[in-house]
């Protein structure tokens, strides 16, 4: 992969860079994670930005799914679990910040939004991610 700090990558780049954190996620979770789908896009869209009252560039990453603590048998899917990542709104993060590399704060943002799909709680994360130290 081409150097990233120093070029914006592509949606397909923050993708790649989503894939190799969900395959480096503990065992326990990675086969799991390897379910749920990874959509690269610029922006959330508008319904999903005024739903959360957020503006474009607010949003980094969304969990689009039922968190498996609530899952049930019983459910009939209607869509897949979906893990969404913004890539302008984690560009301008990434340039403000100037502190970590790209693959950082992807990662960073893609366990994130797998927290709310497995249902971790903020210590679940931190055991994972190490951003929080």
């Amino acid at each position: 992969m081409k150097d990233m700090d120093h070029v914006a990558p592509t949606l397909e780049d923050i993708e790649e860079l989503a894939r190799e954190t969900v395959a480096n996620l503990p065992p326990a979770f990675r086969e799991e994670a390897q379910k749920v789908a990874i959509r690269v896009a610029d922006f959330a869209p508008d319904d999903v930005l005024e739903e959360m009252e957020m503006e474009p560039f607010e949003l980094t990453g969304l969990y689009d799914g039922i968190p498996m603590t609530e899952k049930s048998n019983w459910d009939v899917p209607q869509k897949p679990d979906t893990v969404w990542l913004f890539r302008r709104p984690i560009l301008d993060e990434w340039a403000e910040r100037g502190d970590v590399t790209i693959a950082d704060l992807v990662a960073h943002v893609t366990i994130h939004e797998f927290a709310h799909h497995f249902g971790w709680s903020d210590d679940d994360i931190a055991a994972i991610d190490q951003w929080w130290h």
